[in-house]
């Protein structure tokens, strides 16, 4: 949870992950002024950050399929996997069923594996 200090002017001169008299004011995590700050802070252009998260994203399906793979090849078991990633997994491609059974998926993404 990130806290935050502000300057006269609002903008966000440090964070915390602890609360304190100096950064007293909790701030949400995905808050455009948070990430512009921490963006400023590491040099990363919001192009980067944005290309990073689309990448990521596209990772996420990546191995989702790499599990699906292995499991139908019997090189895994799915109760090998730790329980939390069980259930994620599950509830990934629930979701997926969900958003194929209303069509609201492009084509390459029609198969649920």
């Amino acid at each position: 949870m990130p806290y935050v200090q502000r300057n006269r002017d609002g903008e966000i001169t440090a964070i915390s992950t602890m609360q304190s008299d100096v950064h007293c004011e909790w701030i949400d995590p995905d808050a455009p002024q948070l990430k512009n700050y921490l963006n400023q802070l590491t040099g990363t252009a919001p192009e980067v950050t944005s290309a990073l998260v689309e990448s990521d994203h596209a990772l996420v399906r990546v191995v989702d399929d790499l599990v699906n793979v292995l499991i139908e090849k019997n090189l895994m078991r799915f109760t090998d996997l730790p329980e939390a990633a069980q259930q994620k997994l599950m509830a990934r491609q629930s979701l997926r069923q969900s958003l194929n059974s209303l069509k609201l998926l492009g084509d390459e993404d029609q198969t649920v594996l």
